[in-house]
């Protein structure tokens, strides 16, 4: 079944890409779009079967928070990702705090925003696989599909995300830094390709490059996990 989408945007051409991008996700099914807090509101009141709110915190006739708090006292269950431009700390932790699943903030790709349904349908099928009686691992496997650790799939042309991770768990699980020629033979690539994925990490500040001495020429370059 669907997951299907309200987007709550003012702008007529950010409601329009992000309709469209909801429709080029798999799984994904459109609902509508409103411009303002009353036509969300309107369309939640006579739609009963929206599973998550695109939420735009700057809107013409209110806040995006204020909306929010008016849906869940009308009784309005469904989740909501924030879209927004909106970078203050205090709103993101507000917007945590009134059950905001995900946070995407303007400007940003169709691969990110790709990936953040990616990731809220991986929650919900999590949900819906687990017992009316859940346990401490079944939350955590819940909440870590919203917030996971490894790397996004958004990445350069021709990497893998299946050998990104691959590359990931053997950096982040090794007790000591690896080169490119050390990682190439555990991962079964060649040393340039290995190097790819290991400067892609380093470049999202995710592992550390290091110098490593020793022997004539020029040093090898290791990598650590930050």
């Amino acid at each position: 079944m669907s997951v299907r989408v309200l987007v709550v945007e003012d702008e007529p051409l950010a409601a329009e890409a992000h309709a469209s991008y909801v429709q080029r996700v798999d799984g994904f099914e459109l609902a509508g779009v409103a411009h303002s807090a009353h036509e969300a509101a309107r369309h939640l009141a006579n739609d009963q079967h929206v599973d998550l709110v695109l939420l735009d915190m700057h809107l013409p006739d209110g806040h995006g928070l204020g909306l929010l708090q008016r849906l869940r006292a009308a009784g309005h269950l469904c989740d909501v990702m924030a879209v927004t431009s909106a970078r203050d700390a205090d709103v993101v932790r507000q917007a945590v705090s009134q059950g905001v699943v995900l946070y995407l903030i303007k400007p940003f790709t169709f691969a990110t925003f790709r990936e953040k349904l990616h990731q809220y349908a991986a929650y919900r099928a999590r949900v819906d696989a687990a017992a009316a009686g859940v346990v401490q691992e079944d939350v955590d496997r819940m909440m870590g599909a919203l917030r996971p650790t490894g790397p996004s799939v958004a990445m350069p042309k021709g990497l893998s995300p299946e050998t990104l991770q691959q590359v990931t768990t053997l950096v982040r699980e090794s007790e000591v830094a690896l080169s490119a020629t050390e990682v190439a033979e555990l991962v079964g690539a060649s040393r340039v390709t290995a190097r790819r994925y290991l400067e892609h990490l380093a470049d999202r500040q995710l592992v550390e490059r290091r110098p490593r001495y020793g022997g004539g020429g020029r040093p090898e370059v290791e990598y650590a996990w930050s």
